[in-house]
């Protein structure tokens, strides 16, 4: 993986009441540090592959956290996540804008369930990475892509040495 989640969460500042959704979960890393760090908050694990979904459940269940929500959902499809307009205070984007098809779509999602001035946390492979060039997005061009939907950098974050790391705000 080469990235620390709770290192990132925790540079990323959430609060013990914050709602987070955690956009292409996966098997649920960020999902359950998340949960963890907001114990009167709730994290929405979003994933589109039935079987990260039961990982995710498990490591929940694990971990006692009961205000993880699992949630089959498409990130690519304006309401494809089937959370509510303006609702989380704070999004996870973790390993998933290099491989969405439709990025302006899963930006816009995100738009459209975040509450006003709330925060993205962007990690992605960066151009150091192992990953194959040419699924690569660089730190320039998804900032571009962020903030053509209306969202300001915050600041940046060490992601680690594959990575990258930024804090986005909708505005």
């Amino acid at each position: 993986m080469f990235t620390d989640p709770v290192k990132n969460l925790k540079a990323f500042g959430l609060k013990e009441d914050s709602i987070v959704a955690d956009l292409g979960a996966g098997t649920g890393y960020y999902a359950i540090a998340a949960g963890a760090l907001v114990p009167k908050g709730k994290v929405y694990a979003i994933e589109l592959q039935k079987d990260f979904l039961d990982t995710i459940k498990n490591r929940a269940k694990e971990a006692h956290l009961g205000n993880v929500e699992i949630i089959l959902g498409n990130v690519e499809k304006l309401g494809g996540t089937r959370i509510g307009d303006v609702v989380a205070d704070a999004v996870i984007a973790s390993n998933v804008l290099f491989q969405v098809e439709d990025k302006e779509k899963f930006i816009e999602e995100i738009k459209r369930i975040l509450k006003p001035k709330g925060k993205v946390l962007l990690i992605d492979w960066s151009e150091s990475s192992l990953m194959n060039e040419t699924n690569v997005i660089s730190k320039d061009k998804a900032l571009e892509m962020f903030q053509k939907k209306d969202f300001v950098m915050d600041r940046e974050i060490d992601a680690g040495e594959h990575h990258y790391g930024m804090i986005l705000t909708k505005q």
